[in-house]
């Protein structure tokens, strides 16, 4: 429906019309899906991509509206080849795991199908079209904390098949508000999908944490992670599932001890944060805005320069390419609001 020559004809009309300068923008290869009335602008680098979409969106939101179309993605080639990169070690991966379960063979069979739609994966239209059976026994135990991540965990764990159950650990309002709980119990509810809650006791950490001296979010996770074996291991479940996004690759899943694994969903799927906003906005769960626990503001509060660590690891998931650069200067700077 659009070749490359009328899309840069376009963008480049577009940019003159609103003061941009012009530059010289190359497009690798355009993919239009009629069903749903996107384009995937795919260009030769990152300095491309940000050509085409304009200083804060006003290129592409005005080619968007002219052409008529319900979205427009742009992206660099240059991300995909690393993305697909990823996606082949963590099928790798997952194949020499020595687990026979249904949920890691139907999450093998996903990535084969992300690597062959590379551009236009999406993961909705994906599970309309392939409905997995589930196995007969609890096969994974999900960390569900109530936010976008661990939420679409779940969701990717119940539609693969893998039969799960869902635990919160639960340190109180402080790390975790009623606001997530509310998350919780929709998520749960709509799934159809058995969940604990774990009440704990984290004060050591938030009584360090006020020392100024400790970063909460590595002795929370930590404490949080240990507690999820524990219950995987007394009811004899052999997969903990955890919303990671940076364990890519070959360290997607991993052997913890005696035979139970750990495997990061998000990442063994090389996914990105609007990925997961588009698969979870069909649960009308609610998102929120920030980084982080109430606990995590109130040390940023008190300790200032402790927002340093924290935006390490915004940057972390940036560099990983689970973040845009934009969604992670939203972040940085909701600590100085």
């Amino acid at each position: 429906m659009y070749d490359k020559e009328f899309i840069l004809k376009e963008v480049n009309t577009i940019r003159n019309e609103i003061g941009h300068d012009k530059v010289n923008i190359f497009i690798e290869e355009l993919y239009f899906n009629e069903s749903t009335n996107e384009l995937w602008i795919i260009t030769e680098d990152r300095p491309d991509k940000s050509a085409i979409i304009g200083k804060g969106g006003w290129v592409v939101g005005k080619l968007r509206e002219k052409l008529g179309l319900e979205s427009i993605h742009v992206e660099s080639y240059g991300d995909f080849l690393n993305k697909e990169y990823k996606l082949k070690l963590s099928k790798k991966t997952v194949r020499n795991i020595d687990l026979d379960l249904v949920g890691l063979e139907n999450l093998e069979k996903t990535i084969d199908n992300k690597l062959n739609k590379i551009y236009s994966f999406n993961f909705e239209t994906y599970f309309n079209e392939n409905q997995f059976e589930e196995s007969e026994n609890i096969e994974a135990v999900v960390a569900l904390s109530g936010g976008v991540d661990s939420s679409f965990s779940l969701i990717l764990a119940k539609k693969l098949g893998f039969n799960p159950i869902a635990i919160t650990i639960d340190p109180g309002t402080i790390i975790l508000p009623k606001q997530f709980k509310n998350n919780i119990k929709l998520i749960t509810e709509s799934l159809n999908i058995k969940h604990e809650y774990i009440e704990t006791d984290y004060s050591e950490v938030i009584n360090e944490s006020f020392t100024g001296k400790l970063h909460p979010c590595g002795r929370c996770s930590k404490n949080t992670s240990e507690l999820v074996k524990r219950y995987a291991k007394t009811n004899k479940i052999p997969l903990i599932i955890f919303g990671d996004m940076l364990a890519t690759g070959s360290q997607c899943i991993n052997l913890q001890e005696d035979s139970l694994y750990r495997l990061n969903l998000p990442a063994s799927l090389s996914v990105g944060k609007q990925e997961i906003k588009s698969l979870i906005k069909n649960y009308d769960l609610k998102t929120f805005k920030g980084f982080g626990c109430p606990l995590l503001y109130e040390v940023h509060r008190k300790f200032p320069h402790m927002k340093k660590f924290s935006i390490q690891r915004i940057l972390r998931e940036t560099r990983s390419g689970a973040l845009e650069p934009g969604e992670a200067l939203d972040l940085i700077w909701s600590f100085y609001k």
